[in-house]
């Protein structure tokens, strides 16, 4: 297999799974082993991210990038607490749609970009701190 099939085969996997809506069960594991319904799509749990939080130091000053954001969390909980501005990024377009419905309340403070990580559109320095949760 081709390294350009396999990596499209990946990324129509990631867009399928983004694309599905929750579920009640779903719901109920989220809240169970993170600690709150976020909209999550990784295994970051709430503690964790206010861990995050505290060790990034970031202000409202402050730029972050979440590589691989999947629906935006822990990236918009961190923005939320610190008042930074994120960028949340990913490649599938269903959880770049997702981080953005996610994110209307935060617009003056986070934007999401449908870009890789190994392709990034932004110039050296651009941010302060930079996540990857839940991303390989």
């Amino acid at each position: 297999m081709s390294k350009r099939r396999s990596s499209d085969e990946l990324l129509e996997r990631f867009s399928s799974r983004y694309a599905e809506g929750g579920t009640a069960a779903g719901r109920l594991v989220e809240r169970r082993v993170i600690g709150a319904n976020v909209g999550a799509n990784g295994y970051t749990t709430v503690a964790q991210a206010d861990r995050l939080v505290e060790a990034l130091r970031l202000s409202p000053e402050s730029r972050l990038l979440d590589l691989g954001s999947g629906r935006g969390w822990p990236a918009l909980h961190v923005a939320a607490r610190t008042g930074c501005h994120a960028v949340l990024t990913d490649v599938p377009e269903p959880a770049v749609l997702s981080a953005r419905k996610r994110s209307t309340d935060a617009s003056d403070r986070v934007s999401v970009v449908r870009a890789s990580a190994t392709q990034l559109p932004f110039a050296a320095a651009s941010f302060d701190a930079i996540c990857h949760a839940d991303t390989l």
